[in-house]
């Protein structure tokens, strides 16, 4: 069964360094959000992409979204940030909002779906919040579970799940569950709300008034 790091403060720089290695092996993390808990692997690895899409028994075309610390790393997957997203992002993040930009490039196919976009959150969780600014770079944010089936809220509910297919599982406590992620695709004028989520349409009105529905 994967491992399960219980969180402790003062373990943190041991945890931060063992997620690092975990990850730059080409492994799979679960990790906390303030929905349910998400599967991060290296986002610019195609082992690991690959790794993680046969886990999840994912179809290759479907993109996978990235969890970001803050702004300040977006411009490691995004290519331009649109206007209307950076209002999204002042009023949401952190929080239960993915949003859709120009992807860079360089970026790995099975990331993108070769959709040209990638989807990405800050989510609202310090512990991964930090996690991230620890290792500088983003990872992937897919649910954790099988395609299909329901997303997991509970470290446990992750190790019998995956079992070893996951290195390491942090526990920070349960998830709060509840409705997933609100996407809003903004690479396009004026940007579409792409999945109803956390983040309501009216909230999300009152931001972006000519939003597509």
């Amino acid at each position: 069964m994967g491992r399960v790091w219980r969180w402790r403060e003062e373990e943190a720089r041991t945890f931060w360094e063992e997620a690092g290695k975990v990850l730059e092996a080409g492994g799979v993390l679960a990790v906390p959000t303030e929905t349910f808990y998400a599967l991060a692997a290296h986002p610019f690895k195609e082992e690991a992409l690959t790794r993680l899409f046969a886990l999840k028994e994912r179809p290759e075309e479907k993109p996978v979204l990235v969890l970001v610390s803050g702004p300040e790393m977006l411009t490691q997957v995004a290519r331009e940030i649109p206007e209307a997203a950076k209002n999204l992002m002042a009023c949401f993040w952190p929080g239960p909002l993915t949003i859709i930009f120009p992807a860079r490039d360089n970026l790995p196919q099975l990331l993108t779906g070769g959709t040209g976009t990638i989807a990405v959150r800050q989510p609202r969780h310090d512990v991964t919040l930090r996690l991230l600014a620890a290792l500088g770079f983003p990872v992937t944010g897919t649910s954790a579970n099988r395609s299909g089936q329901p997303p997991l809220a509970a470290a446990e509910a992750v190790a019998a799940e995956f079992r070893d297919r996951v290195e390491l599982i942090l526990d920070a406590g349960p998830c709060p569950g509840g409705l997933p992620s609100t996407i809003v695709d903004a690479s396009r004028t004026p940007p579409r709300l792409v999945r109803p989520g956390a983040i309501s349409t009216t909230q999300l009105q009152e931001v972006i008034a000519d939003l597509l529905l």
